[in-house]
């Protein structure tokens, strides 16, 4: 697909020259929301919905974290393919 003589790389173009970037933080954050997640489920499970409650909700705030680490990590590292070159 042609726009105005410039043609649009292809995705191996894209990745060969990519560099692959780990946030230590982002398998932590997804550790803790599955921890949350099942003590929630687990305390639900025994009765005590009250505290399953608070839990899920915690759930939703680590799993938010996790998320915005991981969109932070790809804003701050990557480059826009199309006005780099």
């Amino acid at each position: 697909m042609e726009k105005m003589g410039m043609a649009e790389p292809s995705l191996e173009e894209l990745l060969e020259d990519k560099k692959r970037v780990r946030n230590p933080l982002v398998p932590l954050g997804a550790f803790a929301t599955a921890g949350v997640l099942t003590a929630g489920l687990i305390s639900f499970r025994r009765g005590n919905s009250q505290l399953g409650q608070r839990l899920m909700r915690a759930r939703v705030v680590a799993q938010g974290a996790t998320v915005a680490l991981m969109v932070g990590t790809a804003y701050y590292y990557g480059e826009n393919p199309w006005l780099s070159k």
